[in-house]
Order: C-alpha cells, then sequence, then structure tokens
C-alpha cells in the first residue's frame, strides 16, 4: 500500500471530516487526499481574520477548487483574546483555540466526525503550542501520525497535483511581530501593506518584521544576493509608503521561524 493509500484509509475510516484549511501545502495535502477518501463528506474551511495576509484567502479558494473540495470560511476572533494580543510564546495557542473552537462548533452543529490538520512530523521539532490547542479539541494530524516531514508532503502534493505544492510558507501575520509586542489590527494592516509593496516589485518570498516604527525586511537568498543599491531603494521606498518611518533590510537571508530561534533549542517535546 503507498503512502497516500494508507492517508486515504486513515481518512475514510472517519466517515466524515473538516479541514482545517489555509491553502498552504501541508492543508492542501490533507484536503486532497480527504476529497478522494471521502468526496462530499469532507470539507475545507479557511478562517478569516485580520492576521491573514492579503491574497491567501484566493489562494486557498483556488486550490480547494483545483482539488475538488467543497470550501467555506468562518470568521475567528483571535485579537478577541487577550493571551493572544499579549503576544507571549503561547501566542499560537490561543489563535489555534480560537479556530478549533469554531470548527468544533461547525462539526457539532453538522454532524462531522472529525477535524484535521495540516500538521506534519517536522513540526514536533519546532515550537509549536497550537498542537497543545489541537489536542484540546481532538484534532486529528494524519500526516503526523504517518510520521511524514515536509519534504516529503511536497512529493506527494506533486504527486497528486496539488496547486500549492511549491507554496511557500505563509503564517499569519502576527509572526512578524517580535513576542511580547501587542499585536494590534492597525498593526496587522500595515505589515501587510509593506509586504504587498515589496511583493509588487516582484519578490515573492519575504517578510517584514515589525519593530515598531522600524520595518525590516528578510528576503530569500538568491534575491538578497541580487540586489542592487537602486533595488534597494525601490525596496525601501515600498516600506516607507507603509507607514514606517525607518527601514531596514536584513544581511542575513530570510529563515522562517526565525523569531523562535532564540529559545526553541531549550524546548523538551511531549511524545
Amino acid at each position: 500500500m503507498t503512502t497516500i493509500e494508507q492517508l486515504e484509509t486513515r481518512i475514510r475510516s472517519l466517515r466524515s471530516c473538516v479541514v482545517a484549511f489555509s491553502g498552504g501545502v501541508d492543508s492542501s495535502l490533507v484536503a486532497a487526499i480527504a476529497a478522494r477518501a471521502l468526496g462530499e463528506s469532507a470539507l475545507a474551511v479557511t478562517a478569516v481574520s485580520p492576521a491573514l495576509a492579503t491574497g491567501e484567502l484566493d489562494g486557498a479558494r483556488d486550490v480547494a477548487h483545483a482539488i475538488g473540495i467543497r470550501h467555506e470560511t468562518i470568521t475567528t476572533a483571535e485579537l478577541e483574546r487577550n493571551g493572544y494580543r499579549a503576544n507571549g510564546r503561547d501566542r499560537c495557542y490561543h489563535c489555534k483555540a480560537e479556530l478549533y473552537d469554531h470548527l468544533a462548533d461547525l462539526a457539532a452543529r453538522r454532524r462531522y466526525a472529525a477535524i484535521l490538520s495540516g500538521a506534519n512530523a517536522d513540526d514536533v521539532g519546532d515550537w509549536r503550542p497550537g498542537l497543545t490547542a489541537a489536542a484540546e479539541y481532538d484534532v486529528i494530524h494524519p500526516l503526523l501520525e504517518a510520521g511524514i516531514g515536509k519534504e516529503d508532503v511536497r512529493r506527494l502534493a506533486r504527486e497528486l497535483g496539488v496547486p500549492s505544492a511549491e507554496k511557500p510558507a505563509s503564517p499569519c501575520l502576527a509572526s512578524r511581530i517580535p513576542y511580547g509586542t501587542a499585536v494590534d489590527p492597525a498593526v496587522l494592516a500595515q505589515i501587510d501593506r509593506a509586504e504587498v509593496a515589496v511583493k509588487a516589485l516582484g519578490y515573492s518570498v519575504l517578510r517584514v518584521r515589525h519593530y515598531g516604527l522600524l520595518g525590516r525586511v528578510e528576503l530569500e537568498a538568491d534575491e538578497l544576493a541580487a540586489l542592487t543599491t537602486e533595488r534597494r531603494e525601490t525596496i525601501v521606498a515600498a516600506v516607507t509608503s507603509a507607514g514606517y518611518s525607518d527601514v531596514e533590510i536584513a544581511d542575513e537571508p530570510f529563515r522562517s521561524g526565525s523569531l523562535n530561534a532564540s529559545f526553541t533549542k531549550r524546548l523538551v517535546v511531549a511524545s
């Protein structure tokens, strides 16, 4: 039995499910397999809030259409949770608790048997307080259960023709704010404007980190190496147009999860 067949068998055994669906490669792979295994008994749900970056919802809709799964949206209110706004190291716990609270309610009202996520085996080695929230709502992680890491997720997604197979990670906008700095809707909107402005210049993989008046731009290695003085000036102008008075382009290339680097190595993850 192939890995995809094993995943299909696991999901088919649930009889029906709701997939927490961002449109990224992980949740897209789970949704694609759920659609194959359960057909109309599978539903992909995307959460919409001020923390969702521009373009992500449209992308999720396109992927859902391409893989043939029914798709709906819900509105989440993580900004009403004190723990989320405070932006401690457990911010993602409060975000996921809000998400799963809504999904659990939807599943109960409409009689879906399970909630699925796209968490994969590589997530266990990172700082993922959202997994704690998932456990509280009995969320099932098919990829994690099967020991499938990110590299194999992309391989399987390519095998199934999932459009987001090569999509870079795009976590919520709050991930650009250093821990301890309060999350505010106006700040999220500013970060979003800055990233949209830089992407309009042709840069695809980037983050604009928020440090008060300073916007710190991180680019992937190839694009960083190709920067000229003129290109730097256009990036600075783009970020300034979003409302930052100071702009810095990081010398080090973008690395996902860099804000966790200072303490992740100290964590012990329960099995």
